[in-house]
């Protein structure tokens, strides 16, 4: 029998500006903590001397975390010419050193080339998974993993700043994009090396800046409650389904709700057309306003629907991330 987890059924998703120093593991079971939830978790790690925009999901929440994980990412991040280090940051020991003998203008030109898709070799001191151990694990051993190249995409990069030798940037990328890597490609074209001396996310999807606390003030909020009193910082979290708003949406009637969340496909008989592999996020009616079910995805009628036409869509669960209500 699986063991009843500790603490609040809270659900929600807190912008959390991640201070430097630290991981964001620690960050996230501080989180954790604080609102006393019994389950947190993080959409994408940022390294220790990151700072900026690190969404935390509480409870229900997490099951949408991977929407998130997968979102457009921007960052501001400073570009140290002349030197390398071993982990492409300031954290690294400097492997090389060159004179910086670029002008502007190749500045401009060589980080314009990085601009669409491309492919990335993951630093050997990133998060990335290997046999079960991230591998910056192998790193500090000095072991080095043959990584493959992923696809990424660079929508934009923006020059805010030359000041040589540092270069300020804006970056708005895919998922999978790595800072420091992109940083030391960069570098290595121009000839001179470089180092990521500053890096701080501003953005995941369409979360607005403006909205993020920082830990400082979410541990002076809780240190002034009452033991017991959470709706000051219950107040913090948004809406789980603001992490599925690029998704079309999709509302049930109450039988269609009924067969939904017991995870069975429903008929597309509803105001909203359903489509084939599209993925959807799917509401139940309500009075005041519609309630946030999960997520589902467009599949043809099943053969277990012996009353339907072979071209009736259906929206089918995904049971990893439907809402069960009853816990909220």
């Amino acid at each position: 029998m699986a063991r009843k987890r500790k603490g609040r059924a809270i659900n929600g998703i807190l912008l959390l500006d991640k201070p430097t120093g630290g991981s964001s593991n620690q960050i996230l079971q501080k989180v954790r903590w604080l609102f006393k939830a019994a389950k947190a978790g993080h959409t994408g790690a940022l390294d220790p001397l990151a700072s900026g925009m690190l969404p935390i999901c509480l409870g229900e929440a997490t099951k949408f975390s991977q929407f998130l994980l997968d979102a457009e990412k921007t960052y501001e991040v400073t570009m140290h010419l002349g030197v390398r280090t071993s982990t492409s940051d300031a954290d690294g020991e400097v492997v090389e050193t060159k004179p910086v003998k670029v002008t502007e203008q190749a500045v401009r030109q060589v980080c314009a080339g990085f601009l669409g898709n491309s492919k990335q070799i993951p630093s050997m001191f990133s998060a990335l998974k290997y046999q079960g151990k991230p591998l910056y694990y192998y790193a500090r051993q000095g072991i080095t993993i043959e990584r493959e190249a992923r696809d990424i995409t660079i929508f934009e990069l923006e020059i805010v700043r030359i000041d040589f030798p540092n270069v300020d940037m804006r970056v708005r990328c895919s998922k999978g994009t790595y800072i420091r890597s992109l940083v030391d490609d960069i570098g290595q074209l121009l000839g001179c090396g470089a180092y990521v001396t500053r890096l701080h996310r501003t953005q995941v999807a369409d979360y607005p800046a403006d909205n993020m606390i920082s830990l400082a003030e979410l541990i002076a909020i809780q240190t002034s409650l009452d033991e017991g009193v959470f709706a000051p910082l219950d107040k913090l979290l948004l809406p789980m389904d603001t992490a599925v708003l690029s998704l079309p949406a999709v509302t049930l009637s109450a039988q269609q709700q009924h067969r939904f969340e017991h995870g069975q496909s429903v008929t597309g008989e509803s105001k909203d057309a359903i489509t084939v592999n599209t993925m959807y996020r799917v509401y139940g009616e309500s009075q005041s306003q519609p309630v946030f079910l999960g997520v589902g995805e467009g599949v043809v009628a099943p053969k277990d629907q012996p009353d339907t036409d072979c071209n009736t869509v259906f929206v089918s669960p995904r049971r990893r991330v439907v809402y069960e209500v009853g816990q909220g």
